[in-house]
């Protein structure tokens, strides 16, 4: 039976990864931390590819053995078609980093947060599922904790010194607080759905993920998953899908495959599965990371885009980065400000930015992959370390420029600051 007490050393607003992270390790660490997630694990969620470097935050939570004993797919590579079928030398991980991380995994997402926090629980955090967050308590301008609207405790007030905001793309501080800004180039809208019995390619190729092109800078995505099915999702501006010609989902999706050689022959033969689903205008940032009692962890921080599976990345990333920086606090017996997560910010921040220059050029008319890494191996080399999420105290100073004789590249924005209230 789980205690009714309202009172914990953290507080932490859903079960995802960056959640499950921060909560597992807190609690491995002996502090006392409470996740409240709006959904019954498992539940249903897109992001099956994980990026190579997603390896060290999952080795930090002891969880690189379940996966090396999972059935899921080993994806070695990303790899890009052109419109035509035409494939272009993957990026093999292990051709550029020795490393066991080379190798990497495809999930069902189910399975995947499920094990995370399952592993928040084994290290003794509570977890309270089908709870929502409805508001963030406050006492002046300092946030203390949140009230709760549970399915088994009904309405609670629970209370912590920290609160960390990790509710996905529901960003249930960003939106109450007014942070967020929406990605003025990046408006696209994603349809997917699954196919069984789709083609997968030979030898290493069989578990990578594809990116296929369409027209005007829209893509494919083709990520095998287990039990011979295959996350089949297009990405493109919401007037080249929705041109008027249907508003139906599959007849949509059915024209669109016909627009790429490659998934016409992949897919053909194959029995789709499931409903199509769809979202848009996915990408934002939030203007800040903190304020007093307050701090947001993976995608409450900010979203991209799903055209290089950074979404996980970025939120085992800053699951492990939160956990340490709220160990150390509670350690040193220093109160939670805006301002303690300076650091942490500022390193997210220049993560995403890294990552948002590589987005932007994807998606410009001039760019293909093909002009850059023809500039030097060590152009290639550099690309492959954003591919893989090695971004931190990197100097990509010799891409950037590389990539802006063929694009013009994003200004960077100011997001993911400290909210200092005095």
């Amino acid at each position: 039976m789980i205690s009714l007490k309202t009172n914990y050393d953290a507080i932490v607003v859903g079960g995802g990864p960056a959640g499950s992270t921060t909560g597992a390790l807190l609690a491995e660490k002996g502090h006392d931390v409470l996740i409240v997630e709006k959904e019954k694990f498992p539940r249903y969620h897109v992001g099956e590819s994980l990026m190579p470097f997603c390896y060290f935050p999952l080795e930090r939570l002891g969880l690189i053995d379940n996966l090396m004993e999972s059935g899921n797919p080993r994806k070695y590579c990303v790899q890009f078609v052109r419109q035509d079928g035409f494939l272009s030398q993957p990026f093999y991980f292990f051709q550029h980093f020795d490393h066991p991380s080379s190798t990497t995994w495809q999930v069902w997402r189910s399975d995947f947060d499920k094990m995370i926090l399952d592993k928040a629980r084994q290290n003794g955090a509570t977890v309270w599922e089908e709870t929502k967050a409805k508001a963030l308590l406050k006492s002046d301008e300092r946030v203390t904790g949140i009230r709760v609207e549970s399915a088994e405790f009904g309405s609670q007030e629970l209370f912590a010194p920290i609160v960390v905001d990790a509710s996905g793309r529901d960003c249930f501080a960003a939106i109450k607080e007014k942070w967020m800004v929406r990605d003025p180039k990046l408006k696209k809208v994603a349809l997917w759905t699954y196919f069984k019995g789709a083609k997968r390619d030979p030898g290493l190729d069989e578990g990578a993920t594809t990116v296929a092109y369409l027209p005007n800078k829209g893509w494919f995505w083709y990520i095998p998953l287990s039990d011979d099915t295959v996350s089949v999702g297009i990405v493109a501006e919401h007037d080249y899908l929705f041109d008027g010609s249907t508003k139906d989902h599959a007849e949509i999706f059915q024209r669109e495959i016909g627009n790429n050689e490659w998934i016409k022959d992949h897919l053909s033969g194959a029995q789709q599965t499931g409903e199509y689903r769809i979202t848009g205008e996915f990408s934002y940032r939030n203007r800040y990371c903190s304020t007093d009692g307050l701090v947001l962890a993976g995608d409450a921080l900010g979203f991209l885009d799903p055209v290089f599976s950074s979404g996980v990345f970025l939120a085992l990333k800053s699951g492990v980065m939160l956990a340490d920086e709220i160990d150390g606090i509670i350690r040193a017996g220093e109160a939670f400000t805006a301002a303690s997560f300076d650091g942490y910010g500022k390193r997210m921040h220049a993560s995403i930015e890294t990552m948002r220059k590589i987005v932007y050029a994807f998606y410009d008319e001039n760019f293909s992959f093909r002009d850059l890494v023809n500039q030097g191996k060590s152009i290639r080399a550099s690309l492959t370390d954003c591919l893989i999420g090695n971004v931190d105290e990197q100097d990509f100073h010799e891409l950037f420029e590389a990539m802006s004789d063929l694009v013009d590249l994003p200004q960077p924005v100011e997001c993911g600051l400290a909210r200092t209230t005095t």
